[in-house]
């Protein structure tokens, strides 16, 4: 286990008075995705909730949750934020755009507000995880509290499996 830092998310979560966690566990530089860090922790990874940046046409910056083992469903993405086309943002832009890097990101406490989107499927956990912004450490949090400290809109995110 690594140490734990303070990082920006969990001093916006104390700042609202929200409890939370943080878990860290070692980080593999080839692998840096959420489902790698749920099974490091051995977590369910429909719990873990990974973060994905996107872009719109016109050039709206919008965030995106949704479980480890899923992918955004781009028409569902286009549809939550209202826009004819999304992409993500390219894993070197990240840190400029929100503050955090690849492996990293978390829907707390970027630089700028964005607009930010949960999948549905968190209201099927009474606790998720998700990256305090940095890499090897995650919040657990209370599905509620995230969608509060993220200022989220719940939706339908997932490509149907």
């Amino acid at each position: 286990m690594s140490e734990l830092k303070k990082t920006n998310a969990m001093r916006i979560l104390e700042n609202l008075e929200i409890p939370y966690e943080a878990d860290s566990y070692e980080v593999d530089e080839e692998h840096l995705d959420a489902v790698t860090a749920a099974g490091k922790l051995g977590l369910d990874p429909a719990r873990v909730f990974k973060t994905i940046v996107m872009r719109t046409q016109a050039n709206e910056t919008c965030v995106f949750c949704v479980p480890a083992t899923v992918e955004v469903n781009l028409k569902k993405a286009r549809t939550a934020c209202g826009a004819k086309d999304i992409s993500p943002v390219r894993p070197g832009e990240l840190l400029s755009l929100t503050g955090y890097i690849r492996g990293g990101c978390s829907p707390i406490g970027m630089k700028k507000r964005f607009r930010t989107f949960i999948d549905e499927t968190i209201w099927l956990h009474d606790t998720v995880y998700v990256s305090a912004g940095m890499r090897g450490q995650q919040l657990v949090l209370t599905s509620e509290n995230l969608v509060r400290a993220s200022e989220a809109t719940v939706c339908d995110l997932s490509l149907a499996e």
